[in-house]
């Protein structure tokens, strides 16, 4: 973006202001960087229309402004501005108006503009309800089916089930984060759960509810063994005795999805990302604070982590009469 100059003194104090707002919460230097770019280009174009001050800014300027970027070319590539160019412009002018609001500059609605399609769009979202019906389904009897391996088979699996379950939704572990998990990395004595491998190599523990542990320990004491020839580190592991694929877990889940014989549930787009979603939901929906699920899910500032916020604000919004 070229430099656009403002010729309000306001306008280019309420950008630099704006900017250390996002570092005070925690934002990265990079979002720091291009959300005021984003705002200043706004309120440049908030000048071209006449509006000279703070005050006479209104949401049918930011919308305006908005749509007008949508229907722009890209100047160096052709064609229209990309999706996630879209958003951060989005992102810019919707944090712009929380700050108007929480430093009582102006007092504007929410800019009620659903995100542009794609990366880091939550899609579905399991209700505690269904999160409760999956635990549930871990313990339908068992019934003998033709070439089956018995009940102990059986058992295992679901204890193994709901060891995955606890992990992935409990702890909101990433699938990768999952998949590396090693019996080691449950800390029983502080109800901790040691991720080695977080998304760029970082390290975090996050805490097990009384309950979670309670699934890991009937897993790794009662389940586990049967699965297991000679020595294993992983957790989770299948009956070849190696460990468990991503790909292996996600179709576990499937199978308990299939087995509650809820249609709704069953026509949700659901992976074992949905479950990290699905906890930092109702995380935010019990009242924890942004900054604890932040460290919670291992995300490096509160960017990623807003994306719930945005979620449950959009999910909240009335449906208009047509």
């Amino acid at each position: 973006m070229k430099q656009l100059d403002l010729k309000s003194e306001a306008y280019r104090y309420i950008v630099q202001s704006y900017g250390e707002w996002l570092g005070t919460l925690g934002y990265n230097g990079q979002t720091v960087y291009q959300l005021p770019n984003h705002v200043q280009e706004f309120l440049y174009y908030a000048e071209s229309k006449g509006y000279a001050g703070l005050h006479q800014l209104d949401i049918h300027l930011f919308k305006d402004h908005y749509y007008k970027l949508k229907g722009r070319s890209n100047q160096r590539r052709g064609g229209g501005l990309s999706n996630s160019y879209l958003n951060k412009h989005l992102q810019a002018l919707q944090k712009f108006g929380d700050y108007l609001r929480q430093s009582g500059r102006l007092l504007l609605p929410r800019l009620d503009i659903r995100t542009e399609s794609g990366e880091g769009i939550i899609t579905d979202v399991l209700t505690q309800e269904e999160i409760k019906l999956l635990f549930e389904t871990t313990y339908q009897p068992y019934e003998s089916r033709k070439h089956d391996k018995g009940s102990q088979f059986y058992e295992t699996m679901q204890m193994r089930d709901r060891a995955m379950l606890a992990v992935f939704y409990g702890c909101g572990l990433r699938r990768n984060e999952g998949y590396h998990l090693d019996t080691g990395d449950i800390h029983f004595h502080n109800s901790l759960l040691h991720v080695r491998r977080g998304k760029g190599h970082r390290e975090r523990f996050v805490p097990l509810t009384r309950q979670g542990l309670t699934y890991l320990e009937q897993y790794l004491y009662d389940a586990r063994p049967y699965f297991i020839n000679g020595k294993q580190d992983a957790l989770f592991v299948g009956y070849s005795g190696r460990r468990l694929s991503g790909q292996a877990l996600l179709v576990r889940l499937k199978v308990q999805i299939a087995l509650s014989g809820n249609l709704e549930l069953q026509l949700k787009d659901i992976h074992l990302h949905t479950l990290r979603h699905s906890i930092a939901t109702h995380l935010l929906q019990n009242g924890m604070n942004l900054e604890r699920i932040k460290d919670f899910l291992g995300h490096t500032s509160l960017e990623s982590t807003q994306i719930y916020t945005h979620f449950l604000e959009q999910q909240n919004q009335p449906e208009h009469a047509t």
